[in-house]
């Protein structure tokens, strides 16, 4: 195979793709799509990040502007935690609308997190929003399929293709420079995209720390680039064992809706079949039950906290709480706060492992469909996952865990043990100082790290994707005919 030819056949395929009128037209077309995408992407993620460091800055106010007070009440007041959208959420939307970015946190329980925009919108929302990585993802595809799907088939059905063979070009020559061609003219569609991308991290900063932003850009335009060879060597391939070209672009639609519609749905629902997820109510109803079979702190004739008070009283050598050093109520909200969180989350783990074992029936399906490891890879890398939301629930939890512990602390520090009755009152207190020593909730998004392995699986399967179509090109030019 000489290099020379395949450059000539690459050129030839540009040159017969950008005369027509109607390829301008189509770029034209998709250019303002992409226009209309950045512009809504970075708008999003300005006013979201906005409105929820507004109210995260709030609910911090509002917290460190309560009085004296006893602890406990502190625990029970609350506060809430944000989640913050990464800086390439611009570019790749992923779970973003329909999970969850504000959760409220208080002591004995680990409350939901809430207000999706899916929640707030109708049914439209499944069919995808519009974003940059969209229109890589479906679009790009199709135009890729309509621009080359008569690349081999018209050659052959003109006859261009006998005289080439007869004039010394091999049909490896002919394939890989019609795929490079068909390469080329995808990065007409995609080097735009990359480059607003780029300018709008660098304008917006990068609000997180350590996240290696320009890092995984590079991982996702690599990825991105390593799709768009797929998609043309697949279409140079189809459009070579198709007898006319208007077989060619049909068999290529049927490709598109197997592996964009059907594939997809396909793996969600036997991930939802195999493994069942519990409801709500059944969730809750479990962790109660063990709760009450550990130990419930509110329950002053439980077997569990009888023991455990006598316990105490005999290490200390005092018959009455009211003889400990500290205060026993405080210790009691410690304990009870450690099993509760302790039941919580070993369900809370067993939930989630259900989701992953429904995300891996999807994950793995990108084995065979390049589409589904694109898609992994740039939400991944986005920063826009389930596995990203799962990391920032589990921050949520962990700050809020810290929070009811430091309230029991000060409990047991400062409120006298002679004062066990209850906490109201002006006795029952504690200077308002300590809410102000507590430092407020700052959410990270997950590292590049968990990142990259979470994206592992979409990294290999594109990878061996690539291979395969380079296989599939020279298998075809072996068994391919000019007539």
């Amino acid at each position: 195979m000489k290099w020379a030819n395949v450059r000539l056949f690459a050129l030839n395929f540009w040159q017969n793709a950008t005369t027509p009128k109607t390829f301008y037209l189509l770029f034209s077309i998709f250019i303002l799509l992409t226009a209309y995408a950045a512009v809504s992407g970075i708008k999003k993620y300005s006013s979201q990040n906005n409105i929820r460091q507004e109210h995260q800055n709030k609910a911090r106010q509002s917290w460190e502007a309560n009085p004296d007070k006893h602890p406990h009440r502190m625990a029970h007041f609350g506060t809430f935690a944000f989640r913050i959208n990464p800086s390439l959420a611009i570019f790749d939307y992923g779970l973003e609308s329909f999970t969850g970015n504000t959760v409220f946190l208080e002591a004995h329980r680990q409350n939901s997190v809430n207000f999706s925009e899916a929640t707030f919108s109708t049914g439209m929302l499944r069919f995808g929003e519009l974003s940059l990585a969209l229109l890589l993802q479906l679009v790009l595809p199709l135009i890729l399929f309509f621009v080359g799907f008569s690349t081999v088939a018209a050659d052959r059905q003109n006859g261009t293709l006998k005289m080439l063979l007869s004039q010394g070009a091999s049909w490896k020559e002919i394939l890989f420079g019609k795929s490079l061609g068909l390469f080329a003219i995808s990065l007409l569609f995609f080097i735009p995209i990359l480059v607003i991308v780029s300018l709008a991290l660098l304008i917006i900063g990068d609000q997180t720390i350590n996240n290696l932003t320009w890092i995984r850009l590079l991982l996702i335009s690599l990825g991105y680039l390593a799709f768009l060879a797929i998609i043309a060597g697949l279409t140079v391939a189809v459009s070579t064992s198709s007898t006319t070209p208007k077989n060619a672009l049909l068999r290529l639609l049927g490709i598109w809706l197997l592996l964009v519609v059907l594939l997809p749905k396909s793996a969600q629902a036997m991930g939802n079949y195999w493994f069942p997820t519990p409801s709500k109510l059944a969730f809750q109803s479990a962790i109660e039950k063990e709760v009450i079979q550990k130990g419930d702190s509110h329950n002053p004739n439980d077997p569990h906290y009888n023991n455990l008070k006598d316990s105490v009283l005999t290490v200390h050598k005092v018959s009455k709480v009211v003889d400990l050093p500290f205060n026993y109520s405080g210790f009691v909200m410690r304990e009870g706060e450690k099993i509760t969180s302790a039941l919580y989350r070993k369900h809370h783990t067993k939930l989630v492992n259900i989701f992953k074992s429904q995300n891996d029936i999807t994950r793995f399906s990108s084995f065979i469909n390049p589409f589904t490891a694109i898609k992994q890879l740039s939400m991944t890398m986005a920063g826009t996952d389930f596995s990203s939301y799962i990391d920032f629930q589990n921050k949520a939890d962990d700050y809020r865990y810290q929070l009811a512990q430091t309230m029991n602390e000060l409990q047991m520090e400062y409120i006298s043990p002679k004062k066990e009755s209850g906490s109201e009152g002006k006795t029952h207190v504690v200077n308002h100082q300590h809410w102000q020593e507590f430092r407020d909730f700052n959410h990270i998004p997950m590292g590049f790290g968990n990142s990259l392995k979470e994206a592992f699986p979409a990294l290999i399967s594109i990878l061996l994707w690539v291979i395969g179509v380079l296989g599939l090109l020279v298998f075809t030019s072996k068994k391919a005919r000019a007539i």
